[in-house]
Protein backbone atom coordinates (compact mmCIF):
# COMPACT_ATOMS: atom_id res chain seq x y z
CA UNK A 1 0.00 0.00 0.00
CA UNK A 2 3.10 2.35 0.73
CA UNK A 3 4.97 1.99 -2.40
CA UNK A 4 1.99 2.14 -4.46
CA UNK A 5 0.79 5.94 -2.20
CA UNK A 6 4.19 6.90 -2.71
CA UNK A 7 4.41 5.99 -6.53
CA UNK A 8 0.80 7.67 -6.78
CA UNK A 9 0.69 4.91 -9.56
CA UNK A 10 0.12 0.95 -9.17
CA UNK A 11 -2.19 -2.08 -7.99
CA UNK A 12 -2.37 -2.59 -4.08
CA UNK A 13 -5.24 -4.65 -4.51
CA UNK A 14 -3.85 -8.42 -5.98
CA UNK A 15 -0.97 -8.05 -3.84
CA UNK A 16 -2.48 -7.60 -0.49
CA UNK A 17 -5.28 -10.73 -1.63
CA UNK A 18 -2.73 -12.95 -2.68
CA UNK A 19 0.03 -12.12 0.06
CA UNK A 20 -1.08 -15.24 2.29
CA UNK A 21 -1.32 -17.24 -0.97
CA UNK A 22 2.34 -16.25 -1.64
CA UNK A 23 3.97 -16.32 1.80
CA UNK A 24 2.32 -20.24 2.23
CA UNK A 25 4.00 -21.31 -0.91
CA UNK A 26 7.12 -19.61 -0.59
CA UNK A 27 7.90 -20.34 3.30
CA UNK A 28 6.32 -23.79 2.90
CA UNK A 29 6.88 -25.39 -0.08
CA UNK A 30 9.03 -22.90 -2.99
CA UNK A 31 12.78 -24.49 -3.32
CA UNK A 32 14.54 -21.37 -3.26
CA UNK A 33 18.25 -19.88 -1.65
CA UNK A 34 17.80 -16.92 -1.53
CA UNK A 35 21.64 -15.96 -1.42
CA UNK A 36 22.07 -17.89 -4.60
CA UNK A 37 18.93 -17.26 -6.83
CA UNK A 38 20.42 -18.71 -9.82
CA UNK A 39 21.13 -22.29 -8.21
CA UNK A 40 20.34 -24.58 -11.68
CA UNK A 41 17.60 -26.95 -9.60
CA UNK A 42 15.66 -24.23 -7.56
CA UNK A 43 11.74 -24.35 -8.19
CA UNK A 44 10.42 -21.24 -10.21
CA UNK A 45 8.21 -18.52 -9.36
CA UNK A 46 6.43 -16.54 -11.82
CA UNK A 47 4.33 -13.97 -11.32
CA UNK A 48 2.07 -14.10 -14.54
CA UNK A 49 -0.36 -11.22 -13.16
CA UNK A 50 3.14 -8.85 -13.67
CA UNK A 51 0.87 -5.48 -12.44
CA UNK A 52 0.91 -7.31 -8.95
CA UNK A 53 4.68 -6.60 -9.15
CA UNK A 54 4.77 -5.08 -5.59
CA UNK A 55 3.64 -8.63 -4.23
CA UNK A 56 7.10 -10.05 -5.44
CA UNK A 57 9.02 -6.73 -4.88
CA UNK A 58 8.28 -7.27 -1.37
CA UNK A 59 8.83 -11.40 -1.42
CA UNK A 60 12.36 -10.35 -2.85
CA UNK A 61 13.00 -7.90 -0.06
CA UNK A 62 11.67 -9.70 2.97
CA UNK A 63 13.45 -12.81 1.75
CA UNK A 64 16.53 -10.80 1.29
CA UNK A 65 17.29 -12.18 -2.36
CA UNK A 66 20.90 -11.41 -3.36
CA UNK A 67 21.48 -10.19 -6.43
CA UNK A 68 23.58 -11.50 -9.53
CA UNK A 69 25.77 -9.84 -12.15
CA UNK A 70 25.72 -10.23 -15.63
CA UNK A 71 28.88 -12.74 -15.37
CA UNK A 72 26.50 -15.10 -13.43
CA UNK A 73 28.13 -13.86 -9.81
CA UNK A 74 26.39 -13.48 -7.01
CA UNK A 75 27.05 -10.78 -4.44
CA UNK A 76 26.44 -9.92 -1.22
CA UNK A 77 24.42 -6.92 -1.99
CA UNK A 78 20.48 -7.36 -1.57
CA UNK A 79 18.28 -7.73 -5.45
CA UNK A 80 15.43 -5.22 -3.69
CA UNK A 81 16.32 -2.91 -0.87
CA UNK A 82 14.10 -0.88 1.19
CA UNK A 83 14.89 2.34 -0.65
CA UNK A 84 14.43 0.14 -4.03
CA UNK A 85 10.75 -0.50 -3.08
CA UNK A 86 10.46 3.58 -1.29
CA UNK A 87 11.11 4.02 -5.66
CA UNK A 88 8.44 1.80 -7.07
CA UNK A 89 7.64 2.85 -10.33
CA UNK A 90 10.03 5.56 -10.58
CA UNK A 91 13.07 5.95 -13.43
CA UNK A 92 15.68 3.66 -13.41
CA UNK A 93 14.37 1.62 -10.09
CA UNK A 94 14.79 -1.90 -9.41
CA UNK A 95 11.53 -2.14 -8.98
CA UNK A 96 9.36 -1.02 -12.19
CA UNK A 97 5.86 -1.19 -12.73
CA UNK A 98 5.90 -5.03 -14.00
CA UNK A 99 9.34 -7.45 -12.94
CA UNK A 100 11.69 -7.19 -14.91
CA UNK A 101 14.17 -10.16 -16.37
CA UNK A 102 17.57 -9.68 -15.53
CA UNK A 103 16.75 -5.71 -13.93
CA UNK A 104 15.70 -7.27 -10.43
CA UNK A 105 17.71 -10.71 -9.36
CA UNK A 106 15.17 -13.31 -8.32
CA UNK A 107 12.76 -12.36 -11.34
CA UNK A 108 12.50 -15.37 -13.23
CA UNK A 109 10.98 -13.74 -16.35
CA UNK A 110 9.17 -10.43 -17.61
CA UNK A 111 5.62 -10.15 -17.32
CA UNK A 112 4.11 -7.76 -19.23
CA UNK A 113 1.28 -8.80 -21.39
CA UNK A 114 -1.44 -10.62 -19.31
CA UNK A 115 -1.17 -14.30 -20.15
CA UNK A 116 2.90 -14.47 -21.22
CA UNK A 117 4.01 -14.83 -17.50
CA UNK A 118 1.67 -18.43 -17.69
CA UNK A 119 2.40 -19.70 -21.21
CA UNK A 120 5.97 -19.37 -20.23
CA UNK A 121 6.09 -21.34 -17.15
CA UNK A 122 4.81 -24.51 -19.61
CA UNK A 123 8.42 -23.67 -21.28
CA UNK A 124 10.04 -24.15 -17.71
CA UNK A 125 8.43 -27.29 -16.77
CA UNK A 126 9.31 -28.02 -20.17
CA UNK A 127 13.27 -27.28 -20.07
CA UNK A 128 12.60 -28.99 -15.75
CA UNK A 129 11.54 -32.78 -17.84
CA UNK A 130 13.86 -32.50 -20.42
CA UNK A 131 16.99 -31.69 -18.77
CA UNK A 132 15.99 -34.20 -16.39
CA UNK A 133 16.07 -36.89 -18.84
CA UNK A 134 19.29 -35.64 -20.12
CA UNK A 135 21.13 -35.41 -16.90
CA UNK A 136 19.38 -37.41 -14.40
CA UNK A 137 21.30 -40.78 -13.57
CA UNK A 138 20.78 -43.52 -10.97
CA UNK A 139 21.38 -42.07 -7.72
CA UNK A 140 22.06 -38.60 -9.21
CA UNK A 141 18.81 -36.75 -9.97
CA UNK A 142 20.25 -33.07 -10.65
CA UNK A 143 17.19 -31.41 -12.36
CA UNK A 144 13.89 -31.72 -11.24
CA UNK A 145 12.35 -28.32 -10.16
CA UNK A 146 8.73 -27.23 -9.95
CA UNK A 147 7.66 -24.34 -11.81
CA UNK A 148 4.98 -22.51 -10.27
CA UNK A 149 2.41 -19.16 -12.11
CA UNK A 150 0.63 -16.63 -10.12
CA UNK A 151 -2.57 -15.60 -12.15
CA UNK A 152 -5.14 -13.61 -12.52
CA UNK A 153 -8.88 -13.13 -14.45
CA UNK A 154 -7.01 -11.47 -17.25
CA UNK A 155 -4.11 -14.74 -17.69
CA UNK A 156 -7.40 -16.64 -17.82
CA UNK A 157 -9.29 -14.30 -20.83
CA UNK A 158 -5.71 -13.87 -22.83
CA UNK A 159 -5.53 -16.50 -25.55
CA UNK A 160 -2.32 -17.61 -25.01
CA UNK A 161 -2.58 -19.06 -22.27
CA UNK A 162 -5.68 -21.47 -23.41
CA UNK A 163 -3.15 -22.65 -26.02
CA UNK A 164 -0.10 -23.18 -23.83
CA UNK A 165 -2.35 -25.15 -20.77
CA UNK A 166 -3.59 -27.19 -23.93
CA UNK A 167 0.04 -28.07 -24.76
CA UNK A 168 1.30 -28.58 -20.93
CA UNK A 169 -1.79 -30.91 -20.59
CA UNK A 170 -1.70 -32.95 -23.40
CA UNK A 171 2.28 -33.39 -22.69
CA UNK A 172 1.75 -34.56 -18.13
CA UNK A 173 3.81 -31.55 -16.92
CA UNK A 174 2.62 -32.56 -13.48
CA UNK A 175 5.77 -30.29 -12.30
CA UNK A 176 3.99 -27.28 -13.03
CA UNK A 177 1.39 -25.53 -11.14
CA UNK A 178 -0.82 -22.46 -11.98
CA UNK A 179 -2.14 -20.46 -8.89
CA UNK A 180 -5.15 -18.87 -10.14
CA UNK A 181 -6.75 -16.07 -8.21
CA UNK A 182 -10.40 -15.70 -8.98
CA UNK A 183 -11.46 -12.69 -7.91
CA UNK A 184 -14.22 -11.56 -10.43
CA UNK A 185 -12.20 -7.78 -10.62
CA UNK A 186 -11.02 -5.92 -14.12
CA UNK A 187 -10.10 -2.71 -14.07
CA UNK A 188 -13.26 -1.73 -15.99
CA UNK A 189 -15.44 -3.30 -13.35
CA UNK A 190 -16.70 -7.44 -12.69
CA UNK A 191 -15.76 -9.77 -14.90
CA UNK A 192 -19.11 -10.79 -15.63
CA UNK A 193 -19.35 -7.93 -18.18
CA UNK A 194 -17.27 -9.89 -20.54
CA UNK A 195 -16.52 -13.66 -19.17
CA UNK A 196 -18.50 -16.09 -17.71
CA UNK A 197 -17.45 -19.37 -18.62
CA UNK A 198 -16.52 -22.28 -16.11
CA UNK A 199 -12.54 -21.89 -16.11
CA UNK A 200 -12.37 -25.15 -13.83
CA UNK A 201 -14.42 -27.04 -16.95
CA UNK A 202 -12.01 -25.36 -19.36
CA UNK A 203 -8.62 -26.70 -17.58
CA UNK A 204 -10.58 -30.18 -16.98
CA UNK A 205 -10.69 -30.89 -20.81
CA UNK A 206 -7.51 -29.62 -20.74
CA UNK A 207 -6.55 -32.86 -18.58
CA UNK A 208 -5.34 -30.94 -15.90
CA UNK A 209 -5.87 -31.70 -11.70
CA UNK A 210 -8.35 -29.10 -10.65
CA UNK A 211 -8.35 -27.45 -7.54
CA UNK A 212 -10.32 -25.37 -5.62
CA UNK A 213 -9.57 -22.97 -1.99
CA UNK A 214 -12.43 -21.13 -1.27
CA UNK A 215 -10.83 -18.60 0.49
CA UNK A 216 -7.02 -17.02 -0.16
CA UNK A 217 -6.61 -16.43 3.54
CA UNK A 218 -7.28 -20.15 4.70
CA UNK A 219 -3.38 -20.89 4.92
CA UNK A 220 -4.28 -24.41 6.16
CA UNK A 221 -6.43 -25.63 3.08
CA UNK A 222 -3.99 -23.07 0.57
CA UNK A 223 -0.90 -25.68 2.17
CA UNK A 224 -3.19 -28.72 1.21
CA UNK A 225 -3.69 -27.77 -2.19
CA UNK A 226 0.17 -27.28 -3.00
CA UNK A 227 0.60 -30.63 -1.25
CA UNK A 228 -1.55 -32.63 -3.81
CA UNK A 229 0.47 -31.08 -6.80
CA UNK A 230 3.04 -32.39 -5.03
CA UNK A 231 1.08 -35.94 -4.56
CA UNK A 232 0.11 -35.52 -8.82
CA UNK A 233 2.07 -37.19 -11.01
CA UNK A 234 0.45 -37.80 -14.08
CA UNK A 235 -0.77 -33.87 -14.96
CA UNK A 236 -0.43 -30.30 -14.74
CA UNK A 237 -2.17 -28.42 -11.52
CA UNK A 238 -4.60 -25.44 -11.35
CA UNK A 239 -5.43 -24.41 -8.07
CA UNK A 240 -8.41 -21.87 -8.07
CA UNK A 241 -8.43 -19.69 -5.07
CA UNK A 242 -11.40 -17.36 -4.42
CA UNK A 243 -10.54 -13.95 -2.98
CA UNK A 244 -11.95 -10.48 -2.67
CA UNK A 245 -9.77 -7.99 -3.81
CA UNK A 246 -8.00 -5.58 -1.65
CA UNK A 247 -9.20 -2.47 -1.78
CA UNK A 248 -8.47 -1.13 1.94
CA UNK A 249 -10.79 -1.11 4.85
CA UNK A 250 -14.36 -3.13 5.08
CA UNK A 251 -16.37 -0.63 4.20
CA UNK A 252 -14.87 0.49 1.00
CA UNK A 253 -16.38 -0.34 -2.10
CA UNK A 254 -14.73 1.24 -5.55
CA UNK A 255 -13.15 -1.98 -6.39
CA UNK A 256 -12.09 -0.86 -9.71
CA UNK A 257 -9.85 1.91 -8.45
CA UNK A 258 -8.35 -0.41 -6.05
CA UNK A 259 -7.24 -2.82 -8.47
CA UNK A 260 -6.07 -0.44 -10.54
CA UNK A 261 -5.39 2.70 -8.27
CA UNK A 262 -4.10 4.19 -4.99
CA UNK A 263 -6.06 3.94 -2.05
CA UNK A 264 -5.76 6.80 -0.51
CA UNK A 265 -3.79 8.10 2.88
CA UNK A 266 -7.09 7.78 4.71
CA UNK A 267 -8.32 4.37 3.16
CA UNK A 268 -4.86 3.20 3.85
CA UNK A 269 -4.71 4.76 7.36
CA UNK A 270 -8.12 2.85 8.05
CA UNK A 271 -6.94 -0.33 6.71
CA UNK A 272 -3.62 -0.69 8.61
CA UNK A 273 -6.52 0.21 11.78
CA UNK A 274 -8.07 -3.11 10.53
CA UNK A 275 -5.13 -5.14 10.05
CA UNK A 276 -3.87 -4.07 13.98
CA UNK A 277 -0.62 -2.13 12.03
CA UNK A 278 0.60 1.00 13.29
CA UNK A 279 -1.84 3.61 10.92
CA UNK A 280 0.97 6.06 10.17
CA UNK A 281 3.87 3.89 10.11
CA UNK A 282 5.58 3.39 6.48
CA UNK A 283 7.49 1.08 5.07
CA UNK A 284 7.27 -0.90 8.39
CA UNK A 285 9.35 -4.10 8.89
CA UNK A 286 8.81 -5.62 12.29
CA UNK A 287 11.06 -6.68 14.28
CA UNK A 288 11.69 -10.72 13.34
CA UNK A 289 10.61 -10.87 10.26
CA UNK A 290 13.26 -11.21 8.12
CA UNK A 291 14.68 -13.85 10.77
CA UNK A 292 11.18 -15.47 10.00
CA UNK A 293 11.80 -16.06 6.54
CA UNK A 294 15.40 -16.98 7.02
CA UNK A 295 14.45 -19.60 10.02
CA UNK A 296 11.83 -21.35 6.71
CA UNK A 297 12.83 -20.37 3.55
CA UNK A 298 15.41 -19.28 3.83
CA UNK A 299 16.95 -22.79 5.43
CA UNK A 300 15.23 -24.98 3.16
CA UNK A 301 16.43 -23.25 0.35
CA UNK A 302 20.67 -23.34 1.75
CA UNK A 303 20.18 -26.64 2.42
CA UNK A 304 18.79 -27.63 -0.64
CA UNK A 305 21.13 -25.96 -2.63
CA UNK A 306 24.52 -26.57 -0.04
CA UNK A 307 23.16 -30.94 -0.30
CA UNK A 308 22.92 -30.47 -4.83
CA UNK A 309 25.99 -29.02 -4.52
CA UNK A 310 27.69 -31.57 -2.56
CA UNK A 311 26.17 -33.96 -4.88
CA UNK A 312 27.08 -32.23 -8.25
CA UNK A 313 30.53 -32.80 -6.77
CA UNK A 314 30.51 -36.52 -7.05
CA UNK A 315 28.82 -36.55 -10.02
CA UNK A 316 31.32 -34.29 -11.96
CA UNK A 317 33.47 -37.00 -11.14
CA UNK A 318 31.67 -39.95 -12.51
CA UNK A 319 29.63 -38.25 -15.20
CA UNK A 320 32.17 -35.19 -16.20
CA UNK A 321 30.99 -34.49 -19.96
CA UNK A 322 26.82 -34.52 -18.53
CA UNK A 323 29.03 -32.20 -15.91
CA UNK A 324 30.19 -30.21 -18.62
CA UNK A 325 27.39 -29.58 -20.20
CA UNK A 326 25.16 -28.66 -17.24
CA UNK A 327 27.49 -26.22 -15.83
CA UNK A 328 27.63 -24.84 -20.01
CA UNK A 329 24.31 -24.71 -20.29
CA UNK A 330 24.24 -22.45 -17.14
CA UNK A 331 26.32 -19.58 -18.49
CA UNK A 332 25.05 -19.92 -21.81
CA UNK A 333 28.20 -21.34 -23.55
CA UNK A 334 28.75 -23.57 -26.29
CA UNK A 335 30.39 -26.80 -26.47
CA UNK A 336 34.01 -27.14 -28.39
CA UNK A 337 33.27 -28.34 -31.92
CA UNK A 338 29.70 -27.36 -32.16
CA UNK A 339 30.27 -25.22 -35.75
CA UNK A 340 32.17 -28.39 -37.00
CA UNK A 341 30.05 -29.46 -39.41
CA UNK A 342 28.19 -26.37 -40.74
CA UNK A 343 28.03 -27.26 -44.51
CA UNK A 344 28.91 -24.39 -46.85
CA UNK A 345 26.93 -23.77 -50.27
CA UNK A 346 28.88 -23.02 -53.26
CA UNK A 347 27.31 -20.66 -55.70
CA UNK A 348 24.52 -22.56 -57.64
CA UNK A 349 22.78 -20.98 -61.08
CA UNK A 350 19.52 -22.96 -59.68
CA UNK A 351 19.83 -22.01 -56.48
CA UNK A 352 18.85 -24.02 -53.40
CA UNK A 353 15.87 -23.11 -51.25
CA UNK A 354 16.62 -20.94 -47.99
CA UNK A 355 14.68 -23.37 -45.85
CA UNK A 356 16.75 -26.47 -47.23
CA UNK A 357 20.14 -24.15 -46.33
CA UNK A 358 18.78 -23.34 -43.01
CA UNK A 359 17.61 -27.03 -42.23
CA UNK A 360 20.79 -28.40 -43.40
CA UNK A 361 22.43 -26.07 -41.16
CA UNK A 362 20.25 -26.63 -38.34
CA UNK A 363 20.67 -30.35 -38.01
CA UNK A 364 24.44 -29.76 -38.65
CA UNK A 365 24.71 -28.24 -35.47
CA UNK A 366 21.74 -29.69 -33.15
CA UNK A 367 24.41 -33.14 -33.25
CA UNK A 368 26.81 -31.07 -31.71
CA UNK A 369 24.80 -28.96 -29.36
CA UNK A 370 22.70 -31.71 -27.41
CA UNK A 371 20.88 -28.75 -25.30
CA UNK A 372 19.17 -27.53 -29.03
CA UNK A 373 16.09 -28.34 -29.47
CA UNK A 374 12.42 -26.93 -31.00
CA UNK A 375 9.97 -27.50 -33.42
CA UNK A 376 7.20 -25.51 -35.56
CA UNK A 377 4.01 -24.73 -34.84
CA UNK A 378 2.47 -27.79 -37.41
CA UNK A 379 4.63 -27.04 -39.81
CA UNK A 380 8.14 -28.78 -39.83
CA UNK A 381 7.66 -30.43 -43.00
CA UNK A 382 7.67 -27.38 -44.74
CA UNK A 383 10.10 -25.39 -42.90
CA UNK A 384 12.34 -28.00 -43.36
CA UNK A 385 13.00 -27.59 -39.18
CA UNK A 386 13.05 -30.96 -38.35
CA UNK A 387 15.97 -32.87 -36.63
CA UNK A 388 16.73 -35.60 -38.65
CA UNK A 389 19.68 -37.40 -37.43
CA UNK A 390 19.90 -40.64 -35.27
CA UNK A 391 18.75 -40.13 -31.95
CA UNK A 392 17.22 -36.95 -32.23
CA UNK A 393 13.77 -38.55 -31.73
CA UNK A 394 10.37 -36.62 -30.53
CA UNK A 395 9.32 -34.83 -27.56
CA UNK A 396 6.58 -36.38 -25.97
CA UNK A 397 4.24 -37.07 -22.98
CA UNK A 398 6.73 -39.20 -20.59
CA UNK A 399 9.52 -39.09 -22.99
CA UNK A 400 10.73 -35.88 -22.87
CA UNK A 401 14.30 -36.08 -23.97
CA UNK A 402 13.44 -35.78 -27.63
CA UNK A 403 14.49 -33.03 -29.77
CA UNK A 404 11.80 -32.59 -31.73
CA UNK A 405 8.70 -30.57 -30.35
CA UNK A 406 5.24 -30.43 -31.56
CA UNK A 407 3.51 -27.23 -30.78
CA UNK A 408 0.52 -27.99 -32.72
CA UNK A 409 -1.35 -24.78 -34.48
CA UNK A 410 -0.38 -22.95 -31.40
CA UNK A 411 1.71 -20.27 -33.03
CA UNK A 412 1.55 -17.81 -30.16
CA UNK A 413 2.06 -20.04 -27.26
CA UNK A 414 5.42 -21.64 -29.28
CA UNK A 415 7.08 -18.26 -28.95
CA UNK A 416 6.20 -17.90 -25.02
CA UNK A 417 6.71 -21.49 -24.61
CA UNK A 418 10.46 -21.20 -26.41
CA UNK A 419 10.99 -18.15 -24.08
CA UNK A 420 10.80 -20.46 -21.24
CA UNK A 421 12.65 -22.62 -22.45
CA UNK A 422 15.33 -20.66 -22.87
CA UNK A 423 15.03 -18.77 -20.02
CA UNK A 424 15.92 -22.35 -17.98
CA UNK A 425 19.10 -22.10 -20.26
CA UNK A 426 17.95 -24.79 -23.30
CA UNK A 427 18.69 -23.29 -26.83
CA UNK A 428 15.62 -23.78 -28.60
CA UNK A 429 13.95 -22.87 -31.82
CA UNK A 430 10.67 -22.27 -33.55
CA UNK A 431 9.73 -21.65 -36.95
CA UNK A 432 6.23 -21.06 -38.85
CA UNK A 433 5.40 -19.19 -41.96
CA UNK A 434 6.60 -15.27 -42.00
CA UNK A 435 2.64 -14.61 -41.64
CA UNK A 436 2.33 -15.93 -38.28
CA UNK A 437 5.63 -13.59 -36.95
CA UNK A 438 2.88 -11.23 -35.71
CA UNK A 439 2.35 -13.51 -33.22
CA UNK A 440 5.54 -12.72 -32.03
CA UNK A 441 5.48 -9.96 -30.84
CA UNK A 442 4.24 -10.27 -27.20
CA UNK A 443 6.73 -13.31 -26.84
CA UNK A 444 9.66 -11.14 -28.33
Amino acid sequence: MDAVQQANSGHPGTPMAMAPVVYTLWQQFLRFDPDDPIWPNRDRFVLSAGHASMLLYSMLHLTQVKSVNPEYETLGTLSVTLDDIKNFRQLNSKCPGHPEYRWTSGIETTTGPLGQGVATSVGMALASRWMAQYFNRPGFEMVNFNVYALAGDGCMMEGVSGEAASVAGHLKLSNLCWIYDNNHITIEGNTSLAFSEDVATRFLGYGWNILRVGDANDREMVARALRTFHATLDRPTIIIIDSHIAYGAPHKQDTSAAHGEPLGEDEIRLTKRNYGWPEDAKFLVPDGVYNRFQEQLGQRGRSARDAWMVKFAEYSRQFPELASHLQQIQKRELPQGWDAEIPAFPADPKGMAGRDASGKVENAIAKHLPWLIGGAADLAPSTKTRLTFDGAGDLEANNYGGRNMHFGIREHAMGSILNGLSLSKLRPFGSGFLIFSDYMRAPG
